[in-house]
């Protein structure tokens, strides 16, 4: 958002522990995919053992690991908290990464039940950078938080009107992440009667909702924004400043 945003104070600024936990991390907000290209062989990498070294491994992992991911999602949703506090713990540089030796223990004490092959494929995804660190942070917002649209949703049997025109989404902050990662016990708990409510105050049936209204209806269910959270979501949401945010997209990021 430019100008028009709203006006961030310091007085805004969320005091709960998983933005200060979030936001002390000082990541890219779309980091560079692992590259397959040639240039990469000349590069630092760590033991075979460790991580998939061919190009085809690389390149293979990515469909597949969305499969991994979905099987242990509930788990993720459930433990995250935990995850990232001893992930934090091991990361003393603040990068959001941590080694992968590290994050193979981590998964053992927080019973992922992956196979030693579906460890490789998830370590040699989140190796973003190639140099055998696991990028946790992205590990965790991409298990939790669903920001693409997914055939089967739960929230695709809902039918809704969709925009006249196409809703970009904005960038993927870290302080986006925060926010969201803070209200989506929240918002799972309630995202059923929620959706109802916000049908409610959608009389014309576009799927798109004021951004008073959308505040509003998530203040009725105890989810109350400060300016600074509310920034975060219209800068992902309402990217072409239309000051209008489409209330389906916003759950079925928590909707898995």
């Amino acid at each position: 958002l430019t100008s028009s945003a709203p006006d961030v104070t310091s007085s805004a600024t969320s005091t709960k522990p998983i933005a200060h936990a979030m936001q002390s991390t000082r990541l890219s907000s779309q980091p560079e995919r692992p590259k397959t290209s040639s240039s990469l062989l000349g590069q630092k990498s760590i033991p075979t053992s460790s991580r998939p070294q061919t190009t085809a491994t690389c390149s293979a992992p990515v469909l597949n690991c969305e499969t991994i991911e979905n099987k242990i999602r509930k788990n993720i949703q459930h433990s995250w908290r935990g995850i990232l506090k001893v992930c934090k713990e091991k990361d003393v540089s603040k990068l959001g990464e941590i080694p992968v030796s590290d994050f193979l223990d981590i998964a053992e004490t927080f019973h992922l039940h992956l196979s030693e092959g579906e460890m490789n494929q998830i370590t040699a995804k989140y190796d973003l950078k190639k140099n055998g660190r696991f990028a946790y942070y992205d590990f965790l917002q991409s298990c939790i938080l669903l920001l693409k649209t997914q055939e089967g949703s739960l929230l695709q049997r809902v039918i809704i009107q969709k925009p006249p025109k196409p809703l970009t989404p904005g960038p993927q902050t870290t302080s986006f992440y925060s926010t969201m990662l803070r209200i989506q016990p929240q918002i799972l708990h309630c995202w059923r009667p929620m959706k109802r409510t916000f049908k409610s105050y959608d009389e014309s049936r576009t799927g798109l909702l004021h951004t008073a209204d959308f505040r509003q209806v998530l203040r009725e269910y105890n989810i109350n924004l400060t300016e600074k959270d509310l920034f975060n979501i219209l800068e992902y949401y309402d990217n072409n400043l239309s000051s209008k945010i489409s209330y389906n997209d916003f759950l079925r990021a928590f909707v898995q």
